[in-house]
């Protein structure tokens, strides 16, 4: 299977989660790591766009593309998910959830449906799970952001 990162050039190679691990995210609590993927480059784009400043946007991005494998696969949906889970900023509920998930090592990979478009989906992987030797990179090229997506 296929997934794509949107993120800044100099941890596009990164396979730790550090940079989760160090900000947390909507399904982690800071010190835990992940690596938050798209199932699409276009909800990558706009899964960045929902959590970036304008003026952070770095000149240096990529776009990475990990294969991962189709089995082991933690599928989610709506109904397992606690019910605030789309709100924003991420509500504490969200990142004990997917922290408990995460540590629990019983997925290298988790199916979650995107906050931005419930009908579509991320894909969270663990880098602390056994089978996390299996998620290649298999392409990371340069990423220039449309400042017209986050502008009037």
């Amino acid at each position: 299977m296929i997934v794509y990162r949107i993120g800044r050039t100099k941890f596009s190679k990164d396979l730790s989660g550090e940079g989760a691990r160090l900000h947390g995210g909507r399904w982690n609590h800071i010190s835990t790591p992940c690596i938050y993927t798209s199932e699409t480059r276009a909800l990558a784009v706009l899964e960045y766009t929902v959590n970036v400043n304008i003026d952070d946007i770095p000149r240096s991005l990529s776009i990475t593309t990990f294969e991962i494998p189709d089995v082991g696969i933690k599928e989610l949906s709506i109904a397992d998910l606690p019910g605030n889970w789309t709100e924003f900023p991420a509500p504490a509920s969200t990142k004990d959830f997917g922290t408990n998930l995460l540590k629990s090592g019983a997925s290298p990979i988790i199916k979650i449906p995107s906050a931005v478009i419930v009908q579509e989906f991320n894909y969270i992987l663990n880098p602390n799970h056994a089978d996390s030797k299996k998620f290649k990179i298999l392409k990371v090229e340069d990423f220039v952001y449309d400042v017209r997506i986050k502008t009037v």
